[in-house]
């Protein structure tokens, strides 16, 4: 599908009806090509617990407990010493 920046503004929804039907998009400016956006293929489950960084820190001990780790993130300067 060819579209033009106008198009773009106006018709999104054109644009991201051929995207989901994995067709590329030539973007035009001027009558020139000026980019193309191609749809991006999801391979596989793409859940989060797929994800390599998902249980990164499952094993540090310092962690354990959520919320006493948040409270010394969060605590003001005047408090570190």
């Amino acid at each position: 599908m060819k579209a033009s920046i106008l198009d773009l503004r106006r018709h999104m929804g054109d644009v991201l009806s051929a995207l989901d039907r994995n067709e590329n998009v030539t973007l035009t400016y001027r009558g020139q090509e000026k980019a193309t956006i191609i749809p991006k293929k999801v391979v596989g489950d793409a859940s989060i617990k797929n994800h390599p960084a998902f249980g990164l820190w499952e094993k540090r001990k310092d962690m354990q407990d959520v919320d006493a780790s948040l409270r010394s993130i969060r605590k003001g300067r005047m408090n570190a010493i």
